[in-house]
């Protein structure tokens, strides 16, 4: 039986994906909505192999908002979206603004009018930790925690920003909406969940994290140098003011990130709390270079990298205070940088094309053994 329906837009991508499975064995159905632009249907396939149910898809524009009409027309069940579907990386969005506004942003404006049209109340929005900008310009801030002020420093931080503060301002009018007609404003709510660096992969080893073209992500990024894919990793900046000069990042295992897409969803749906910020992160920040050599240890060899400048809109420290997340909604991490680093490669190892490539025979015995 059903506990909901969700709509997941950018739910092929690396964490939409994890996210739909965590949704469809809590079962819930699931709705994803995806342009491929950056993710392979393939995952679809993997999902269904894991947890023997598979989400329905439609190829849609997070920017079409007539198809995004046709989902919900098509799915009247549907009280509930998780909002992933977003141009992603920070030093791209430098090069390209135009373009980050028009996905991110005005691709929001098109999914909250389609969700104002079919009566979809409640949405679970994916922000960022750039939304706070260099929380080292105040006192006491790092780690950081959601009563910090906002300052993005690229444009990439600003969209979420923007992002954030149309969603609260859309709730905020439906609840203000409802009172004045004299109904229960209890059922719009938004969570805008601030998010570090997340990694890792599925521990069977036939889900991860496959980026179409260049990733912009250091985990990645180290996998494609670990397989041969590239021959050293870029370090931007080792002259920041941290114990080895590298910028510091809390990075949260895919796993831990789904499931804290799930519980707060089941938070607006329980408690109602209108719109709230969570930061998901462990609250233990790791260098670029940590990084590097943990996922050389899982590799089980040194990694080459090569330091270059710093890259404009860097910051020096995002590590998350997840005090709120840990006290209202009940949820922390619970995977270590190791577990990440170690799931990450028996993935990257085991399917060097993504998921270009059938999964590994083994692997999926593995799956079938564990189902009996």
């Amino acid at each position: 039986m059903t506990v909901g329906s969700v709509l997941v837009t950018g739910g092929t991508g690396y964490i939409g994906s994890f996210t739909a499975l965590a949704l469809l064995e809590a079962d819930y159905k699931v709705v994803i909505v995806d342009n491929l632009y950056n993710s392979s249907a393939e995952v679809l396939n993997r999902i269904e192999l894991i947890c023997g149910k598979r989400p329905e898809y439609y190829q849609c524009d997070i920017t079409d908002e007539k198809k995004l009409d046709e989902v919900f027309a098509a799915h009247p069940d549907i009280d509930n979206v998780i909002h992933f579907a977003a141009l992603k990386a920070v030093g791209e969005s430098g090069e390209k603004p135009l373009d980050y506004y028009h996905v991110n942003v005005y691709g929001t404006l098109c999914l909250l009018r389609s969700m104002k049209k079919h009566h979809v109340t409640n949405i679970v929005f994916s922000s960022s930790a750039t939304v706070y900008g260099d929380a080292t310009r105040f006192p006491n801030m790092i780690p950081i925690p959601e009563e910090c002020p906002l300052g993005p420093t690229n444009p990439y931080g600003n969209t979420k920003f923007c992002v954030e503060t149309m969603i609260t301002d859309h709730i905020s009018a439906e609840r203000y909406n409802a009172q004045k007609a004299g109904k229960s404003e209890q059922e719009f709510n938004g969570a805008l969940l601030r998010y570090f660096n997340p990694a890792g992969s599925h521990p069977s080893g036939i889900m991860g994290e496959d980026p179409q073209g260049v990733p912009y992500n250091l985990l990645p990024l180290l996998a494609q140098v670990a397989v041969g894919k590239r021959e050293k990793l870029l370090v931007f900046g080792d002259d920041y003011n941290s114990k080895d000069g590298t910028a510091i990042r809390d990075y949260i295992h895919i796993l831990d990130l789904a499931r804290g897409h799930l519980i707060a969803l089941n938070h607006l749906r329980d408690h109602h709390p209108g719109v709230r910020a969570w930061n998901l992160g462990t609250g233990k920040g790791s260098t670029v270079y940590e990084m590097i050599n943990a996922f050389s240890t899982a590799v089980g060899r040194d990694l080459k990298y090569e330091v270059a400048p710093r890259r404009q809109g860097d910051v020096l420290d995002l590590t998350a205070n997840p005090t709120r997340a840990n006290k209202e909604l009940g949820w922390k991490a619970e995977y270590t940088l190791e577990d990440a680093c170690t799931d990450l490669w028996r993935w990257t190892e085991n399917n060097p094309q993504g998921y270009r490539q059938d999964p590994p025979k083994d692997f999926l015995e593995k799956l079938k053994a564990q189902k009996k």
